[in-house]
């Protein structure tokens, strides 16, 4: 069994945990278990763990989208459950970065092309110009499953990525898609694009801004998964 839970967040899903500017995801059922950003205070994440009753010491991968302290903030509180652990970031991250993850023990692996991290789940490797960021790319049965971190990229650049990489359906995308402030009429293009790419299901959250997440909502209807802390997704046959 595949299983996704939003551990932080912009906002709450399950009663008792809290939620914050930020987001952090872990994936469990792979080969490897992945921990994916950690949200930007040590003690909200910490508190969003106990209440999920989530044991990070059986992480065997973080993967950092890009470095930005809303995705980086919790690192320092994993570290130190779980010191030796793969810490994989963009290959543009700041050597400051790199010896504060490097100085707990942890095992580095910096990313610029798209690779297989563990079997059937993938990075996209490094994309975007002013900010480096990067996605993961999960291929399940039913199709992708795609997590973004903030889309700084552009959120229909990751798509087409994750096809480059692995020419299948897409059936979910979720994560942060920052498109706040974003007119109405472009994100009606984003959505559409979301359709031409066969996007089957999608859950906007984090930095979409709530405009744009009520857009998606509509558009997807009851093939739209929304998205907070506590969120549990599960996939069968992974």
């Amino acid at each position: 069994m595949l299983r996704f839970t939003v551990l932080y967040d912009n906002y709450v899903h399950q009663e008792g945990t809290k939620a914050d500017w930020g987001f952090s995801c872990l994936i469990e059922g792979t080969d490897k278990t992945i921990l994916f950003d950690t949200g930007t205070r040590p003690e909200i994440l910490m508190h969003n763990v106990e209440a999920l009753k989530v044991d990070l010491t059986k992480v065997d991968i973080v993967v950092i989208s890009h470095e930005h302290g809303d995705h980086t903030g919790g690192l320092p509180a994993v570290l130190e459950l779980k010191p030796k652990v793969a810490v994989l970031f963009p290959v543009s991250f700041s050597p400051e970065f790199g010896r504060g993850v490097r100085a707990s023990g942890a095992e580095i692996r910096t990313i610029d092309e798209p690779v297989e991290i563990c079997p059937r789940v993938h990075v996209t490797g490094e994309m975007g110009d002013r900010i480096k960021e990067q996605s993961l790319v999960l291929d399940t049965p039913r199709g992708l499953v795609i997590v973004t971190g903030c889309s700084h990229q552009g959120i229909v650049n990751i798509l087409e990525r994750a096809k480059e990489i692995l020419d299948k359906p897409i059936h979910l995308v979720f994560g942060g898609f920052h498109l706040g402030g974003t007119p109405d009429a472009e994100v009606g293009k984003i959505i559409a694009s979301f359709k031409e790419l066969g996007v089957e299901q999608c859950g906007a959250t984090h930095c979409t801004g709530d405009r744009p997440i009520a857009l998606f909502k509509a558009a997807f209807g009851d093939r739209y998964v929304p998205i907070g802390t506590g969120k549990v997704i599960e996939l069968p046959g992974f």
